[in-house]
C-alpha cells in the first residue's frame, strides 16, 4: 500500500516564503512544490539562493517534494542548449533542497502541427536532460501538459516506457481534461509509471479548473487506485483556482451568486484554503 504525503505549490497561496509557510501549516500539509519565491521562480534560482530557502523551511519543519521548474517549457523549435545549460544549476538546487525530484515538460508543439514529427527531437533532448540529472541522484519528473509532445497518455506512455529507468511520471487530471483524456483508462496505463500525483481537478465540458472533487477528474476513485500501489507518493496539491479581485464588492452589493458557482474567491489565499479544504473532504472519503 502506498504511504501518502502531502505537498502543495504554496506559491498560489500568494505571499513570499514565509506566507507560503503559513499557508501549508494552516492546511495540514508537510510539504512543498517551490516554484514562485521571494526573488522570482525556483528555476532562476543560484545555489546561494537555494541554501537560504532550505534553510527557512528547515526552521519551519516544511520539506520539499520537488523542484516545480519550467524545463521542457519551450518551443520544441526554441534553442536548446542555454535552457539546458540552466537545467544544470536546477539539478544542484535540487540535491541543496534535499528532493530527489524535479518537474519536467516535453516542449510544446506549434497548434496543427504534427506532435509524431517531433519525436526525435523531442526525445533527444529529454534523454540529454534525463542522462544529466541521474548522474545528480535526481529524478526527472514529466508532467502531462496541454500543447506540449507529452499532453495525451498515449504519448506519455511513449515517454515514460522509453525512459523507464530516466523519468517518471507526474499525473495531472485536470491537464489530461483540458486534452480531453479519459481519466481513469489513462491511469491505469500510466499507473506503473507514476511518481506522484497533482491534486487539480477540471470540468471536461469548458476545461474550468474547479476544487477537488467538484470536476470530471475522479479524485477521489484515483486516490483509492493510487493507494494500491507500493512506496511513497506525494499528492501535490495544484489548486490553479481563479481570483476575482472584484468579488468582495460584489458580495457586499449582493451579485456574487453567480460568481460563486463558478468557484471564483477573493484572494489568493482564500482559493488555496477552499482548495485545501475540498482536497482533505475527498481524501477522507478516498480512504475511510
Amino acid at each position: 500500500m502506498a504511504e501518502f504525503i502531502f505537498s502543495a505549490f504554496a506559491d498560489e497561496a500568494g505571499g513570499g516564503l514565509l506566507s507560503q509557510i503559513d499557508a501549508l501549516k494552516a492546511n495540514g500539509i508537510t510539504h512543498i512544490e517551490p516554484r514562485g519565491l521571494d526573488e522570482g521562480n525556483i528555476s532562476t534560482f543560484t545555489a546561494e539562493q537555494a541554501k537560504a530557502v532550505k534553510k527557512i523551511l528547515d526552521e519551519h519543519g516544511i520539506g520539499v517534494s520537488s523542484v516545480g521548474s519550467h524545463f521542457g517549457k519551450i518551443n520544441i523549435k526554441d534553442s536548446f542548449e542555454a535552457h539546458f545549460e540552466s537545467f544544470k544549476q536546477c539539478v544542484e538546487n535540487a540535491n541543496i533542497l534535499g528532493t530527489e525530484n524535479i518537474r519536467m515538460f516535453s516542449f510544446y508543439i506549434d497548434e496543427g502541427e504534427n506532435y509524431d514529427s517531433y519525436r526525435d527531437e523531442v526525445f533527444e533532448r529529454l534523454e540529454k536532460m534525463a542522462d544529466y540529472a541521474r548522474k545528480g541522484g535526481i529524478w526527472c519528473c514529466h508532467e502531462n501538459e496541454k500543447g506540449i509532445f507529452g499532453d495525451n497518455d498515449v504519448r506519455c506512455l511513449d515517454i515514460l516506457t522509453t525512459f523507464k529507468d530516466k523519468i517518471k511520471g507526474i499525473f495531472d487530471p485536470a491537464n489530461f481534461i483540458q486534452c480531453k483524456v479519459e481519466i481513469l483508462p489513462a491511469f491505469e496505463k500510466l499507473k506503473d509509471y507514476i511518481e506522484y500525483m497533482h491534486i487539480k481537478d477540471c470540468r471536461m465540458s469548458d476545461g474550468f479548473v474547479v476544487p477537488c472533487g467538484k470536476g470530471d477528474g475522479n479524485i477521489e476513485e484515483l486516490i483509492r487506485r493510487f493507494s494500491k500501489t507500493e512506496g511513497k507518493h506525494f499528492l501535490t496539491l495544484e489548486p490553479h483556482l481563479k481570483v476575482f479581485d472584484g468579488l468582495k464588492d460584489l458580495e457586499l452589493t449582493g451579485g456574487a451568486e453567480s460568481v460563486k458557482e463558478e468557484y471564483e474567491y477573493p484572494t489568493n489565499r482564500d482559493a488555496f484554503d477552499a482548495a485545501c479544504k475540498a482536497f482533505h473532504e475527498v481524501y477522507a472519503a478516498a480512504l475511510k
